[in-house]
């Protein structure tokens, strides 16, 4: 197909790799260092021995230029707010004192000063720490990072490119800070922050950077003419530097469109562009402007946010096509590693044929060596790998895991009416009040508790044989009766059993269901130092038997206040999961929903008076261009209303999302008809609330007023500040009180403390109304 005299150029290379090495050491070195087991030069030693061992991995598995700069403590955009020095005024204190020790107080805060606020990475599961700047921002460069892990590199002798977050999305990425007019926008700090771009740049140059990647993703979302106009000044201003690398501006996530052509004329020397989410129309639009002469093109043809293995006959096709656009074409993953798990071949359980289907991280760096091989020196060069990827790709195909006929035929038969509450909101407050009888602004938890590590040893003894099924039950038992006890005694109004029997929220459930598979050791960073195991979803999917009802109906048992029974969503379900990429994810997130419907169904009928199905997941999925949201909302809603639409009026629906941007979903969260929802508010000082009031939400809602992603516990006093300040959004007669998020993480001291000091705050707000 291709020749070594067309394409003798292509290399090999990766945007960014997963950070916590294969048995999740960095994880365990900084929690380590958080309760004072370990050091700051022994966290740092693990930190640079886990970057040696993927840099030379990734160095003999034949990709051409590593990636450096894209490891981190925490969190890669933290790491950008210090590099460009805008350390909030709170926190300079702790960061002249000891960096460390101030680098973790901005992600997780301490007991006297509140972190940075905490949300999305885009459409993807990650969580980054969002930037707060205002007019007073002074920046100014700090590469040591950056400088010190390229010189690394460069000592193993391998050929090494710094991955930055470049500019343009750092300020699109950023909120102004707390005290500072909601109106201010930071990116008209643009040219206050670009001398520092060009200071870092001049730095890695000097330290022996030949390109340095900058990450643009921002640009594949619609962008104003403004930001535009910013992309093309930022990177004039950049490229016109004699003393700078080469510059490589990456996208990823989606067609690059209005910005593609900013970019082609910008005097920088290479594009990364996603040949995964967006082919057709990268490819159009690449076409359009002419292509790329004289530049550098990198290709990611090779998705890197799933899990199955590449079409490398079709990913040839697109790079064949791409040969005549640019200069060089090299091959890539289409964005950092960083969201998929390690290695495939370290899973045991999987059938060997299934297995064949799956890429981790390092398979992925398989293929995209492969492609780049086949490109550079002809398709005869892997023709057995060629074979073989067309052997799984039919396996798969061909498999009766992927398709179930009784399945099928019942998400088929599902009409509009299977997707309506059977009376309007008012009719259901009514009968919902008088079945609960609960007191003005109830106080709730969002439904886990703390997994204790007897809880976890419990889980570990089961799966090793070392307890039996009635033992682990005991155990789980008491951490029932232990949370409901607790509750009671703190005055919370409706309950929850804590959870205590689930591994995860969404594994729980995908390991009680047809059509998933599960991992033993496909770890992926959510946050900092939480990882979660997405499990995969292979084909049609169904529930065998209640999943959640012994536990709920037990822990009702104890108590004469209402619990909550706790299910995922299926949206949820499916973002925090690996999905098939076979058929459409409207469809599958159908069957989904009627798995949840039956298990809603069996809850009521069990006596449970409200049922949560949680569902933080419906923004973070949410396409980035908004020509493409219109149908994904659709579907979502639809299935959300399809889990939930069989029940009495007088079951209250709840709901709950936390850490991302929701403004722009109030419509859908509005459309998916539940009588409360649950939201994260902490960090973001309400904002959600004035939000919702805006639009003119008609329900229940409980903006949460206790961070649980930071060990510092709020006073009384500061939780009723919020909960006055959702008062002046919400009328006291649909505001509920209740933490951001579930307790999982967090430890069994500070969670007393904080949930007394929540239902304090609901009882003084309560008095003074």
């Amino acid at each position: 197909m291709t020749s070594k005299s067309t394409a003798a150029a292509a290399r090999a290379t990766v945007y960014g790799y997963p950070r916590q090495g294969p048995a999740r050491e960095l994880k365990k070195a900084i929690e380590g260092y958080w309760k004072g087991r370990v050091d700051a030069d022994a966290l740092r030693a693990t930190a640079a021995g886990l970057r040696r061992s993927t840099w030379r991995q990734l160095s003999g598995a034949g990709v051409h230029e590593v990636p450096t700069g894209d490891f981190s403590f925490y969190d890669h955009v933290l790491d950008t707010t210090v590099m460009v020095g805008a350390i909030p005024q709170r926190h300079r204190a702790a960061v002249e004192a000891d960096a460390l020790d101030g680098y973790f107080a901005m992600a997780r805060g301490t007991q006297d000063v509140a972190p940075l606020e905490m949300t999305k990475w885009f459409d993807t599961n990650y969580h980054y720490l969002v930037p707060e700047l205002g007019p007073d921002t002074v920046f100014a460069a700090d590469s040591a990072k950056q400088v010190g892990e390229l010189r690394e590199a460069l000592a193993l002798g391998l050929a090494a490119r710094p991955v930055l977050v470049g500019p343009v999305t750092y300020l699109l990425l950023a909120k102004p800070a707390p005290g500072v007019p909601a109106g201010f926008d930071p990116l008209t700090l643009l040219d206050r922050l670009l001398p520092v771009y060009a200071e870092v740049l001049a730095d890695l140059r000097a330290a022996g950077a030949e390109w340095v990647q900058l990450d643009e993703p921002a640009l594949v979302q619609d962008r104003t003419p403004a930001e535009l106009d910013a992309v093309a000044r930022a990177y004039r201003e950049l490229g016109a530097r004699a003393d700078r690398p080469r510059l490589l501006v990456a996208s990823y996530f989606d067609r690059l469109g209005e910005a593609l052509p900013v970019l082609a004329k910008a005097p920088v020397e290479g594009l990364a562009l996603d040949f995964t989410e967006a082919a057709a129309a990268n490819l159009d639009d690449l076409a359009a402007v002419g292509g790329l002469p004289g530049k550098r093109l990198v290709a990611g043809v090779v998705n890197g946010r799933n899990i199955w293995v590449d079409d490398l006959s079709a990913s040839l096709a697109v790079l064949g096509t791409l040969l005549g656009l640019a200069d060089r074409v090299d091959v890539a993953a289409s964005c950092s590693l960083l969201h998929v798990p390690l290695d495939a071949a370290a899973e045991r359980d999987i059938e060997p044929q299934i297995l064949r289907w799956l890429a981790f991280a390092r398979q992925k760096t398989a293929e995209v060596v492969t492609l780049a091989r086949g490109l550079a020196q002809g398709t005869d060069t892997i023709a057995a790998e060629l074979a073989a990827n067309r052997a799984d790709l039919a396996s798969r195909a061909a498999s009766p895991i992927t398709h179930d006929p009784a399945v099928r035929a019942r998400a088929a038969a599902v009409t509009a009416f299977d997707a309506r509450r059977s009376y309007p909101y008012p009719q259901r407050a009514a009968a919902q009040r008088a079945r609960l009888r609960l007191p003005l602004l109830p106080t709730t938890t969002i439904g886990s508790f703390p997994q204790t590590d007897e809880l976890r040893t419990a889980r570990a003894d089961l799966r090793a044989g070392r307890i039996g099924t009635a033992g682990y039950e005991d155990r789980v038992r008491a951490e029932v009766q232990e949370v409901i006890a607790f509750q009671e005694k703190a005055g919370l109004d409706v309950l929850v059993h804590g959870e205590p029997e689930r591994n995860d929220m969404v594994q729980y459930f995908a390991e009680q269901l047809t059509g998933y598979l599960a991992t033993r050791h496909g770890w992926v960073q959510s946050y900092g130092t939480r990882y979660v195991r997405p499990p995969i979803l292979a084909g049609d999917l169904a529930r065998p038997e209640p999943m959640t009802v012994r536990w709920t109906s037990y822990a009702q048992s104890l108590t004469d206040r209402p619990v909550k029974g706790m299910l995922t969503g299926p949206v949820t379900m499916l973002a925090w999961s690996f999905v098939r990429d076979d058929q459409p994810l409207g469809d599958t997130a159908r069957q989904v929903a009627l798995a949840l419907r039956d298990e809603v169904n069996d809850l009521e009928a069990a006596g449970t008076s409200a049922i949560q199905v949680d569902e933080p997941a419906l923004r973070e999925t949410l396409p980035l261009r908004a020509a493409d949201r219109a149908g994904y909302l659709a579907w979502a809603t639809e299935a959300f209303r399809l889990t939930t639409g069989g029940v009495r009026p007088d079951t209250q629906i709840h709901t709950h999302m936390c850490y991302a941007e929701f403004g722009d979903i109030v419509r859908a969260i509005d459309d998916l008809d539940a009588d409360v929802i649950s939201l994260e508010a902490a960090r973001s000082h309400m904002e959600i609330a004035r939000e919702l009031a805006a639009h003119g939400y008609p329900r229940e809602a409980g903006p949460g007023v206790y961070d649980i992603h930071s060990p510092r516990v709020p006073s009384a006093a500061e939780a009723a500040g919020l909960v006055r300040t959702g008062l002046r959004a919400i009328p006291a007669e649909r505001l509920w009180v209740n933490p951001d998020c579930g307790l999982k993480t967090r430890g069994w001291p500070e969670v007393r403390a904080a949930l007394e000091n929540l239902v304090a705050a609901a009882r003084s707000v309560r008095a003074e109304l």
